[in-house]
């Protein structure tokens, strides 16, 4: 079967890039011809541009204008690294079409030749976002007679605003098949009168453990903590030199805003992320997909929210496999914390639901609702 998929692409995030081969890669495995539709509507596609001016207020006066970009141009110019290792991995790891669609209407002119199309995983719904508001994520250019499928859509916040619930149920309910990441994902759907939702698993479960490291670069450093903070949160450099004192190790990050760290890996693209975690003493994080490379490389980790608060797919997945302890909020949790997880423990359960992901993707692409 010819399939092609739709989601956040080419955007150089670790985790983005990492569950879109996943999931590429799962569906080769089922013997499917499928590649990832090479979609950059135009607020995914301000990455890297050397003279743009990301802050309204310098645009008004020329001299300013000149001088910020003048002040950036170093920073920038050296961040290009991280666009090339990102460009190599897609190029040799994540199939895409030819032709480059830049908006909805695009993709409905010329709509991309299939049997069947899966919009997602990672936060395609989420309305925080612009791509929560874009009909091409909800597959609105796919005719009714071809098979549309959601795989792992997220939502990734709790609610979606009452002017968007008419958009969201417009389209979702156009899907043959609907599954979601998290069952806060579900609830939305619920109150949309949308009942026929399953809740899977990210893309990066369906693939063992021993592919990711076989994808991983060889091991880059010893006895280190690994840090992935999008946020500058306080309440995780509190924790990390806490734990930097306990385990006597160093601190290893790929966010260049982490300046404690002893080493930033943040040029670097997705096998060294890979690598990172596999081979971390400990991994703090509050993303979802330090998360769960850390349960697929049998981690110790902990999970702190995000500022933006869109933290349904940390703590789903940590209620799914019954270790909510490893979720902090308060700064008290911090200087008591002493969980462990016991992988035996949550292994049975964790392949349940892999074995739960991988039938539904089977049984959508086999059975035409």
């Amino acid at each position: 079967m010819k399939i092609k998929t739709i989601t956040c692409h080419d955007v150089y995030n670790h985790g983005a890039s990492l569950q879109e081969h996943a999931l590429l890669k799962h569906l080769e495995s089922l013997g499917h011809d499928a590649e990832t539709i090479n979609y950059k509507p135009d607020y995914l596609s301000n990455h890297f541009k050397l003279w743009i001016v990301s802050n309204p207020r310098y645009e008004k006066n020329l001299a300013l204008k000149v001088a910020y970009l003048i002040l950036k141009l170093p920073g920038r110019l050296k961040n290009l690294k991280r666009k090339k290792n990102f460009d190599l991995f897609s190029k040799k790891h994540i199939k895409s079409t030819g032709k480059l669609y830049k908006s909805n209407d695009d993709l409905k002119n010329d709509i991309p030749e299939a049997d069947a199309y899966i919009c997602g995983s990672d936060q395609i719904w989420n309305s925080f976002f612009q791509n929560g508001k874009d009909p091409a994520f909800y597959l609105d250019f796919v005719p009714n007679n071809k098979l549309k499928i959601s795989y792992a859509a997220s939502f990734a916040i709790d609610a979606i605003e009452d002017n968007l619930k008419q958009f969201v149920k417009e389209k979702v309910s156009r899907l043959d098949y609907i599954s979601v990441r998290e069952s806060s994902a579900i609830k939305i759907l619920e109150e949309l009168e949308i009942k026929q939702t399953v809740q899977v698993l990210d893309p990066v479960f369906l693939l063992d453990k021993g592919y990711w490291e076989t994808l991983s670069t060889p091991k880059l450093a010893d006895n280190y903590i690994f840090v992935y903070d999008c946020d500058s949160d306080p309440l995780i450099q509190k924790f990390v030199k806490l734990l930097k004192k306990k385990l006597n190790c160093k601190i290893i990050t790929v966010n260049n805003n982490i300046k404690y760290a002893d080493k930033d890996y943040s040029l670097e693209g997705p096998e060294v992320f890979l690598s990172l975690i596999r081979n971390a003493a400990f991994v703090v994080s509050n993303s979802f997909h330090a998360v769960a490379f850390s349960i697929i490389f049998q981690k110790q980790f902990t999970v702190f929210n995000r500022f933006e608060k869109i933290n349904t797919r940390m703590r789903d997945v940590a209620n799914l496999l019954e270790i909510p302890e490893c979720l902090l909020t308060k700064e008290i949790e911090i200087d008591n914390f002493n969980y462990v997880i016991d992988y035996n423990r949550i292994e049975p359960n964790l392949m349940a639901l892999i074995k739960h992901s991988k039938n539904y993707i089977k049984h959508s692409l086999e059975n035409k609702s």
